[in-house]
């Protein structure tokens, strides 16, 4: 699925590793494509830029775009950034490595926060057919059948969201956040969660089971992603073009859904707004109140730009910002 695969990478904390061996899909495009994709980002507040710095009165903040998703070229990132990022009094990321494994281990005493254990499952709620195209997902995947049945609709969704040739690598969730938690670590810089684990799933079960599965078989002949979307995100992501592939994920996902416009465009929004908008708007609650200090914020790259962006936030909240070297 290309579209909602660009916003687990870029928002969310999964475990992937990309051993995959893709092609950029950005010069393909056809020349339609690219002018839409450059149109929509002429209104779009701060499109690039991995590193920004935004100050007021004795606060610093180094807002660090990242993705969880790992390569290679990041530890050059992490070196240059070093010098600058370890002078820092605190770190915040959207949910810290050590809260993250509580969690985990959490799972292996109640696993309900991400599967369905009781009650009908997905079999069950979903028309054959596209039960059918989801379990060829899971199986190219190595999940049976019957397991993904138990996932909870929106963890099914981003478990189909990973490309198969992701799945059980070794160090998959070294991504950028990953890296900069083992900075904070060497140099002893306290670390902060922007959010709980009992709000994030709070926020993935906040709509009913229904209309849950109801999203999930509109979107069912979508899940495509493929190595070729994680070599665009990621190429994209080192060239701090956020806010680019943010625009190619929805007109690729539009394409390929198979669905009108109008419906492509709620279930988009739908993602947006919970994924984006009001997580974006919770941490500006904890971001404010950060004061006299300086403060690394590593948040996935798609948080930080967009009329709703954590940019164009704290420029209304009155910081002054400032691109920095990435």
């Amino acid at each position: 699925m290309r579209f909602l695969f660009v916003f687990v990478c870029l928002f969310l904390p999964l475990s992937a590793y990309a051993a995959c061996e893709g092609r950029d899909l950005r010069p393909e495009l056809s020349a339609e494509m690219q002018d839409q994709i450059q149109q929509a980002l002429v209104d779009f507040p701060y499109p690039e830029g991995n590193h920004w710095i935004a100050t007021k009165d004795g606060a610093t903040l180094h807002l660090i775009g990242t993705v969880h998703t790992n390569d290679a070229r990041m530890d050059a990132v992490v070196e240059r950034l070093e010098p600058t990022l370890s002078q820092a009094d605190s770190f915040f990321f959207e949910v810290t490595k050590a809260e993250m494994d509580a969690f985990q281990q959490g799972l292996a005493k109640d696993l309900s926060p991400v599967l369905i254990t009781s009650g009908p499952t997905l079999i069950d709620m979903i028309p054959a057919e596209q039960w059918e195209t989801l379990s060829q997902g899971l199986a190219d995947r190595g999940i049976p059948s019957w397991m993904g049945a138990k996932m909870r609709p929106w963890f099914l969704s981003m478990t189909l969201g990973v490309p198969p040739c992701m799945v059980h690598e070794p160090n998959a969730s070294y991504g950028m956040d990953a890296r900069l938690t083992d900075l904070a670590a060497e140099y002893d810089i306290p670390q902060f969660s922007l959010e709980t684990t009992a709000e994030l799933m709070a926020m993935f079960n906040e709509f009913p089971m229904e209309q849950q599965v109801q999203s999930l078989v509109r979107m069912a002949d979508a899940f495509e992603s493929s190595e070729d979307q994680l070599a665009t995100m990621l190429n994209a992501y080192l060239e701090e073009k956020h806010g680019e592939i943010l625009q190619f994920a929805r007109l690729q996902g539009l394409e390929t859904s198979g669905l009108t416009e109008e419906i492509f465009d709620e279930e988009w929004d739908g993602f947006e707004e919970q994924l984006l908008i009001g997580r974006n708007n919770n941490w500006m609650a904890h971001i404010l109140d950060i004061q006299d200090q300086t403060a690394v914020i590593a948040v996935g790259a798609g948080h930080l730009g967009g009329e709703h962006g954590l940019l164009n936030l704290l420029e209304q909240a009155g910081y002054t910002l400032e691109r920095g070297p990435f």
